[in-house]
């Protein structure tokens, strides 16, 4: 018979101080590393590139925060961050509900004029159709905010990984994630196999051996 998946507070409670620390650490960093890559291919996507890596970022965040207010004694995820992320996921509902709102303006525009054409005999639709160009703008203008919006989440939590890997001395190799952009800070790119991923530019902690 297998054993049991254990809570893993249950598996935090029989290990020192030390290994605690480090073992929440660990769970915290692995949390990590799958938001930024699932926020990373949400913005990929954003500019036309087929990706496959499937993972819900906000799920994930949610996630978190759950697993982070049953260990409240260590503190282990950021308010200021989670506050941000709030934030942003209310900017990017937003941009999404004009963006829809725009064309469906756009949309009743069209048909009023196509309406006006056909009773009234004269070529109104060609007013209508003359305004077909600002749903490329609102296209662009849109998929540049959501552009902007997952970039900084994703900054965010590299940044935050960063921290976590200097502050509980944890190898940085064992926590790279797959990468899309090559346009973040505080990162390197390595390839592993036809896959590229990163690794954050964090001191190496001290070897034990």
């Amino acid at each position: 018979m297998t054993e049991p998946i254990r809570d893993s507070v249950e598996v935090a409670l029989e290990l020192d101080e030390k290994e605690v620390y480090a073992h929440i650490a660990h769970e915290s960093a692995e949390d990590i590393i799958r938001i930024i890559s699932s926020l990373d291919a949400e913005r990929a996507k954003l500019h036309g590139e087929v990706i496959y890596y499937k993972d819900d970022w906000d799920d994930l965040i949610r996630e978190r925060i759950a697993k982070g207010k049953r260990h409240t004694a260590f503190d282990f995820y950021n308010p200021s961050l989670l506050d941000i992320w709030e934030q942003k996921v209310k900017e990017i509902k937003e941009a999404k509900k004009r963006e829809k709102m725009s064309y469906a303006a756009i949309g009743a525009l069209i048909a009023a004029t196509a309406a006006a054409t056909a009773i009234l005999g004269q070529p109104y639709i060609i007013l209508g159709l003359a305004i077909l160009p600002v749903v490329l703008l609102i296209r662009d203008s849109t998929r540049e905010k959501l552009d902007l919006i997952y970039y900084e989440l994703t900054q965010f939590f590299i940044d935050e990984l960063k921290g976590l890997i200097e502050k509980h001395s944890l190898q940085p190799e064992r926590y790279k994630f797959k990468i899309f952009s090559g346009d973040y800070f505080g990162v390197r790119t390595i390839k592993v196999g036809t896959g590229l991923f990163a690794v954050v530019n964090a001191e190496k902690p001290e070897s034990n051996d």
